[in-house]
């Protein structure tokens, strides 16, 4: 990510912060923009010109997006327009980004990395699916149709909508990797780390809820816990959050052990 588009990025981020009344909608209306300027590269072109002035591209937006966004949506998308990005397909992604960014806040009552989290898995555990949906030459909103029947009833109308948009425009990019995006962003957004636990039972809420509490300690903020069941660890835990890695498992010694042995 360039320069321009990190600063971009974090204006058009503070002004969807200061936008009312953001809800769903206002996230639908985001994402379809975001499908809208990827499927485009003439307009997501003018948008992205620096050459252009900032009141040009701004009509663009008021001209294509004004008569059928709300007032938040549109302010949002204005505010990215005034912005340089470094290219165009990074205002693209960068629009997803307040996307989902709208979605974390419009549904601030919803475990949003939990669910983001079980869909992975299931991705994760069913490979047919996942070629499905990162197909390149699938009908997209076919993609997004299979989405909504897979979750309905299993997982919220906020979650559901971010993965039926993500998959509609993979830009060829992983399903996992953009979920597991998704769910750093809903994190970020709502002020916290997530961290992903494997061990080899199920952990107590007392074992998760110390846990938290010395992981918040480490990085100084809260952190969710996303726990995976493996039996192959053993006994211990391992914690991946960000790019720090935490294994105390008993695998990962007895592996240490043999290596030793073996040298």
């Amino acid at each position: 990510m360039g320069s321009a588009t990190t600063q971009a990025l974090a204006a058009t981020t503070t002004a969807l912060d200061a936008a009312t009344g953001v809800d769903l909608d206002v996230a639908r209306e985001l994402f379809a923009a975001a499908r809208v300027l990827g499927e485009s590269s003439q307009l997501s072109g003018a948008l992205s010109d620096a050459a252009a002035s900032t009141e040009a591209r701004e009509k663009v937006v008021t001209d294509v997006f004004g008569a059928a966004f709300r007032p938040a949506s549109v302010a949002v998308l204005t505010a990215a327009a005034r912005q340089r990005w470094s290219s165009s397909s990074d205002l693209v992604s960068g629009i997803e980004e307040v996307a989902i960014r709208a979605t974390a806040i419009a549904a601030p009552q919803v475990d949003l990395d939990a669910e983001l989290f079980g869909v992975a898995r299931t991705v994760a555990a069913n490979p047919e699916l996942e070629l499905a949906l990162g197909r390149h030459l699938g009908d997209a909103s076919a993609k997004g149709t299979l989405i909504e029947r897979l979750l309905d009833g299993r997982a919220s109308a906020a979650t559901t909508l971010i993965v039926s948009s993500l998959v509609q425009q993979t830009r060829g990019r992983r399903v996992r990797a953009l979920l597991t995006r998704a769910q750093r962003l809903v994190s970020d957004q709502r002020g916290r780390a997530v961290a992903t636990v494997v061990s080899a039972a199920p952990l107590s809420d007392a074992q998760i809820t110390r846990l938290q509490a010395s992981l918040a300690q480490r990085y100084g903020t809260e952190v969710a816990l996303n726990v995976v069941v493996d039996p192959q660890v053993v006994g211990g835990v391992r914690v991946e959050i960000g790019d720090d890695v935490i294994d105390a498992t008993v695998s990962s010694r007895l592996n240490d052990l043999r290596q030793r042995l073996a040298g």
